[in-house]
């Protein structure tokens, strides 16, 4: 099994087989409108202009779990994408990415690639500590903007915490994009 075997729900409910992206490196990402990380978004797209021509595809996925930050319609979350940090990459719909309604591909991600969140995660590694201490250790997805790489076969390569930039993610993809 690999990426290319799921299906998602696109932001107007079509589905999409993530079969259609075979052949091209993927970057996974669960994202949020109102959130202290909600800024990667520009790191993002500048990561996804400067190497699509060369086979990146972005998929976001917005997320509502982590403190209530992606609260917006499908529409709301599509549009505030696009005004506000011009995203051209793929939105998806609105899923949760942990728990027992968990979409099947972030399911799949986390067991793939369950993680190394820690202190190295400063600020955030403290706040769910405090806030969250059983996910500590887990699979689950901690919060925001975490991100998966798979390369071209879909098979998951590395899971990045949300605190990882996606400047400091850019000498891994170039490995993979080579």
């Amino acid at each position: 099994m690999t990426i290319h075997d799921f299906t998602v729900a696109a932001s107007d409910d079509t589905r999409q087989s993530l079969h259609d992206y075979a052949g091209r490196v993927l970057l996974i990402v669960n994202v949020a409108s109102k959130c202290g990380l909600t800024p990667q978004y520009e790191g993002l797209e500048e990561l996804y202009r400067d190497t699509r021509d060369r086979g990146l595809e972005i998929l976001g996925f917005p997320c509502n779990q982590f403190g209530g930050q992606e609260p917006g319609t499908d529409a709301e979350i599509q549009e505030f994408c696009s005004t506000q940090f011009n995203v051209t990459f793929p939105i998806f719909r609105k899923i949760e990415v942990n728990g027992p309604g968990a979409d099947p591909l972030f399911a799949y991600l986390r067991a793939q690639a369950p993680g190394d969140f820690g202190p190295s995660s400063g600020f955030l590694y403290e706040h769910i500590k405090a806030t969250q201490p059983e996910t500590i250790g887990t699979d689950e997805i901690k919060w925001n903007f975490t991100k998966f790489l798979a390369d071209r076969d879909g098979t998951v390569i590395r899971r990045y915490e949300p605190t990882v930039t996606p400047q400091e993610i850019r000498a891994d993809l170039e490995k993979v994009l080579d």
